[in-house]
């Protein structure tokens, strides 16, 4: 076990190599399987493919950290603004390369308010950001004088040469460090911005390590937004803690047909992927019998269910539609998790089936837990544990 300078212990990666950043852990990686592929991401949702090995990946980071400490952005807090996909997990990591404070965005539709991101560029006081070609292009929109981002420094980070990894320093970074700013939602009230540390990130990998009993053989597939903790943490980050594979693909590809979600699980022999309840709903409701005859979904262990409330009728309906594939209901890793905690709070326990207790709904209602009755009729509402 490693501790922190502010006394937090946190297990090392499953390999054993023991390490107190991020960056370490990339660079072990790198070093220690230059050519697995760390991630994949579908451009369209289906077969189309780009990949990053880790080799590949830690030069790009190397190659975006030189150039924002050539820039002075060390220890600068720095937004990330990219549409879906390996850009944004290069600059990422090239923040950190850099010393410099992540600040995950996702850049706004066209005509969409600005409001949500003129907060966050006024709260994380970023100055500058991190973008590419693509999002650049869009010019006036996003940088133009009513915009929140006018005033900030940009790069397009996919026009940076590789050769400028050589010009990298390794900076100061410890567990302490601060490696990025995850904001909420905002849905109630203005975003907040979580400062999560290295140490934080080690410690609740280890956690979902634990939970979830990971190796580095557990390829994980997900759609879920990067710039959302359970999609940079719970999946691009955890698999890179074990040395793993993460496929990704855009959020709108699983929207628009969320059987590619569930072929890319069957293609890619999946040992970890989830979402939201609705995704489970929408997948139960919409994908046909047909579809479902070509998928293979028995290499499936922990389908993760989170980020809102979980139904159990959810539950049921997904697992007897999809039981011909190979899936099984104890797959099911119902899970509870926020931000202000880095992300993984509870779960599980792995290789049990979900935990169901139907209770009275008008009781619940009043702040009481009863049991329901075969007298309460249509008055049940069941609840699913999460860990």
């Amino acid at each position: 076990m490693s501790r922190s300078a502010s006394g937090i212990s946190y297990p090392p990666p499953s390999n054993g190599f023991e390490t107190s950043s991020l960056i370490e852990l990339l660079c072990s990686r790198a070093t220690g399987r230059p050519d697995r592929r760390a991630y994949v991401f579908l451009t369209d949702g289906e077969t189309n493919e780009v990949s990053l090995t880790y080799a590949q990946l830690e030069r790009r980071a190397r190659a975006v950290g030189a150039w924002l400490q050539s820039s002075g952005a060390s220890g600068e807090r720095v937004l990330l603004l990219y549409p879906p996909g390996l850009d944004f997990v290069a600059a990422f990591f090239g923040c950190l390369y850099a010393g410099a404070v992540a600040v995950p965005v996702y850049p706004p539709r066209m005509n969409q308010s600005l409001a949500r991101l003129q907060s966050i560029v006024r709260d994380s006081e970023s100055s500058g950001l991190l973008t590419n070609s693509a999002s650049l292009s869009r010019g006036a929109a996003l940088f133009g004088d009513a915009s929140p981002l006018k005033n900030l420094w940009h790069v397009a980070t996919d026009t940076l040469s590789d050769e400028l990894a050589a010009r990298w320093q390794e900076p100061e970074v410890g567990g302490e460090t601060l490696a990025f700013l995850q904001y909420t939602s905002g849905s109630t009230s203005e975003p907040k911005g979580v400062m999560v540390s290295h140490a934080n990130l080690m410690h609740n990998m280890g956690m979902m390590e634990r939970a979830c009993e990971h190796t580095e053989d557990s390829t994980f597939v997900s759609w879920l937004p990067l710039y959302h903790d359970m999609g940079l943490i719970g999946n691009v980050l955890q698999s890179l803690y074990f040395g793993s594979m993460c496929v990704l693909m855009p959020p709108p590809a699983f929207l628009q047909r969320p059987l590619r979600w569930l072929q890319a699980i069957s293609r890619y022999k999946a040992h970890t992927s989830g979402a939201p309840n609705f995704a489970y709903e929408m997948c139960a409701r919409r994908v046909t019998a047909e579809d479902r005859a070509a998928l293979d979904l028995s290499s499936w262990e922990v389908a993760f269910n989170g980020s809102e409330p979980i139904r159990g009728d959810t539950l049921e309906r997904f697992a007897s539609a999809f039981a011909p594939c190979g899936f099984r209901r104890e797959a099911f890793f119902p899970c509870y998790g926020l931000a202000e905690a880095t992300l993984f709070v509870s779960g599980g326990p792995k290789k049990s089936a979900p935990v169901t207790r139907p209770l009275s709904a008008s009781a619940l209602k009043e702040n009481r837990v009863l049991s329901a009755t075969d007298d309460d009729g249509g008055d049940v509402r069941t609840l699913v544990g999460c860990g």
